[in-house]
């Protein structure tokens, strides 16, 4: 007893070998204006991989050109082996200079604590940016729009994010004459 489905798997089907891909079957090209599907086919590539990609992201021939370039599997693994003790030299050589930053910054702060108590501590006071002061929470109520957006978004301790990168080019707006700075208080 067959059934049609069984027929149906047993058949070869075509494999699909057009160009365009399943995202554009059922769109018509404007025949006025062409740039909408420049741009579509530029930004949405097709999905059929049948030619090399002109970045790299396929490429049929890479297995052809590896075996010529390095024809046996034993000096594939060398290759391998040596890149492996090269990233594992690098690795140390970060590590090594890491530490010696950290002992300089360790040294620094040791000195610090040293010549002066009080910048020491000032400089290792814990401070939660979520906390605010009661003056704070006052001018928070009074405040509205704009001005309180921005001392909601400031992270004490942080730089301030008012204050602009400095150029050699004025902004294109011109200078905002009329700006000032929310007074924060203590």
């Amino acid at each position: 007893m067959s059934s049609p489905l069984l027929a149906l798997g047993k058949q070869k089907l075509p494999l699909r070998v057009a160009q365009s891909s399943v995202r554009y079957a059922g769109r018509q090209e404007s025949g006025a204006d062409p740039r909408n599907d420049i741009i579509r086919r530029a930004l949405y590539p097709s999905n059929i991989r049948n030619r090399a990609s002109p970045v790299g992201t396929w490429r049929p021939d890479v297995g052809r050109r590896l075996q010529r370039a390095i024809p046996s599997a034993q000096a594939h693994e060398t290759i391998e082996r040596a890149w492996f003790l090269h990233q594992r030299h690098v690795r140390r050589a970060r590590m090594a200079e890491l530490e010696r930053k950290f002992e300089s910054v360790q040294t620094a702060m040791e000195t610090l604590r040293q010549v002066a108590p009080a910048l020491y501590a000032e400089a290792n006071k814990e401070e939660d940016p979520r906390a605010r002061s009661s003056a704070e929470m006052e001018l928070l109520k009074k405040l509205k729009g704009p001005e309180k957006k921005a001392i909601e978004a400031r992270i004490r301790g942080l730089f301030p994010r008012e204050l602009r990168i400095p150029t050699d080019t004025p902004p294109r707006n011109g200078w905002a004459y009329d700006f000032a700075p929310v007074a924060r208080p203590a």
